[in-house]
């Protein structure tokens, strides 16, 4: 007996909206600017809004006051930007991320204190520069990490105590080499490794002495004979020979620049 086997299909999920009840059912649907499971603004699917305000952009000042997030938030990225100041305080942060990328910059600093994250980050990222520093004391580190990207290098001074490490790895690596003394004792190794590999030749000296033998090898690495005799004798062997290296190496180099 011959057996047949019916594969069972997966039920087509894709929403769809009454057509019945819908404005545009005489008009754009009849004249197919529109599609039911592909291009509908009545659909609870972001895909087909998107498709059908990309179609009609003209019509997306309808929808900034709709219930649903999804359409408010789709809405605001076709919207003019002159349109947009109404949904500065929209409930549903999804729509206060797209605004935040939108509006023009001087709408911006009306969003720095937004209770959304991402908001805050975008604009910490679009701000200009002369007003960065109104969110160097953001509650939340990766908006700070922004602001220590982008702040001018010689207004980086109120981040250098940041309680985060990452914050303060950016100011170590981003500040005008002769500030770096002011983090000749952060409490992180690797940030102090940093400041050891840029500060000035002349202030090494502060950390000649570091708790952590790392920290002392680039001393080592880019110390003058002075400190560098002083480095011969410390406890750690590789911070010790390379002093010595560095030190027996002295008259060769003065000997190849004299030539």
């Amino acid at each position: 007996m011959a057996m047949h086997h019916t594969e069972a299909q997966d039920p087509d999920l894709t929403p769809l909206a009454d057509c019945n009840h819908c404005e545009y059912r005489d008009t754009l649907l009849a004249n197919a600017g529109c599609k039911p499971g592909d291009i509908c603004i009545r659909a609870h699917s972001g895909r087909q809004i998107d498709r059908f305000l990309k179609r009609h952009p003209g019509l997306a000042g309808q929808y900034i006051a709709d219930d649903f997030w999804e359409r408010r938030a789709i809405a605001a990225r076709y919207l003019p930007t002159n349109l947009l100041r109404p949904l500065l305080n929209d409930p549903d942060e999804a729509v206060r991320r797209v605004l935040a990328y939108r509006v023009p910059l001087d709408w911006l600093l009306e969003l720095r204190q937004d209770s959304d994250r991402e908001v805050r980050v975008t604009v910490a990222d679009r701000l200009p520069e002369t007003q960065l520093e109104l969110m160097a004391d953001d509650p939340d580190y990766l908006v700070r990490a922004y602001v220590a990207k982008r702040l001018p290098k010689g207004r980086l001074f109120r981040l250098v105590a940041d309680p985060d490490t990452e914050v303060r790895r950016i100011v170590a690596e981003r500040i005008p080499s002769v500030s770096l003394g002011l983090m000749a004792e952060d409490k992180e190794t690797n940030i102090r490794r940093i400041v050891a590999q840029r500060m000035e030749i002349e202030d090494l000296a502060l950390l000649s002495r570091d708790p952590d033998w790392t920290v002392r090898y680039e001393v080592a690495l880019r110390a003058e004979d002075d400190l560098l005799a002083q480095l011969t004798a410390d406890p750690d062997p590789e911070v010790s020979q390379i002093a010595l290296e560095r030190l027996a190496s002295q008259p060769e180099r003065q000997a190849s620049d004299e030539r």
